[in-house]
């Protein structure tokens, strides 16, 4: 049987898939994969510790990568601030989610 590289995350806890990584890595050295194939099975053998780091909270860094890119993009935009207070200001309005609504 074919590892299948998206069922790593469907597993139930670390230990399970710890042996996941490294049987796919072996299966699609031993294909007839191309070499970017070969190249990202072992750029993810080489991660797999970290990768494996996901499963006692199942938790990625996707939230925050998600706000630094809007954070990046109101400073392009800006073309720079005077001073730091300003910019915090800025960071909070785009990313703070706060809530402008009067109470009615």
């Amino acid at each position: 049987m074919n590892p299948n590289l998206l069922e790593l995350w469907g597993l139930p806890d670390r230990e399970t898939a710890e042996a996941h990584p490294e049987a796919w890595y072996q299966w699609v050295t031993q294909s007839e994969m191309g070499t970017s194939m070969k190249r990202l099975a072992k750029t993810i053998k080489a991660y797999s510790s970290r990768i494996l780091n996901y499963f006692p909270d199942r938790l990625t860094n996707g939230l925050m990568e998600g706000i630094n890119s809007l954070i990046q993009a109101a400073k392009a935009k800006a073309r720079g601030y005077r001073n730091t207070s300003y910019f915090k200001t800025i960071i909070y309005l785009i990313a703070g989610k706060l809530n402008f609504e009067l109470p009615g």
